[in-house]
């Protein structure tokens, strides 16, 4: 099973969505989870975890048995030196026992490294994707795969639009 993870915020509330598939290739979830919370953290380049995490480790906690993979919208792995994203702060905190994908949408600069760009579709604009418990080409290999035929694989944009319509 693997998850997929996003956040959204507005006002006083923020909310966490997962969706859980059997596999990557998945065009439905086998489930949806969400949890909604207060104002999230102010926003701080950099900092995405002190915002996301604790509302992501709140809806994971809600699953009935632990994915092998999360997939997050975000960075695992943020520059060269190794400063942690998103996903690399989620690793730590499950303690390394189940791997992190992230998917971006936008670039993050000094990310290169750790970063490889997989373009799906038509689309000519890339997702940047990094990992931790995987290998990269595990984590690339999986994300071309998912279902969809646009440059957003379908449960990542249905997990955006579940955390949307719950706020």
């Amino acid at each position: 099973m693997i998850a997929i993870l996003d956040a959204a915020y507005a006002g006083e509330a923020s909310v966490a969505a997962c969706l859980t598939a059997d596999d990557w290739t998945s065009p439905a979830p086998i489930a949806e989870f969400t949890h909604r919370a207060g104002r999230a953290e102010e926003y701080a380049p950099g900092e995405f975890h002190r915002r996301e995490l604790p509302l992501i480790m709140s809806v994971l906690a809600m699953l009935p048995e632990r994915p092998r993979i999360l997939v997050i919208d975000g960075y695992v792995w943020l520059d060269t030196d190794g400063r942690k994203g998103l996903g690399a702060h989620l690793f730590e905190a499950l303690r390394g026992r189940t791997a992190v994908v992230g998917v971006a949408k936008s670039r993050f600069a000094g990310a290169e490294q750790w970063v490889e760009q997989v373009t799906r579709g038509d689309s000519t604009s890339p997702l940047w994707v990094t990992c931790a418990g995987v290998t990269l080409s595990e984590a690339v290999s999986g994300v071309k795969r998912m279902h969809g035929a646009h440059r957003i694989p379908t449960l990542v944009g249905r997990v955006d639009q579940l955390a949307r319509k719950t706020l």
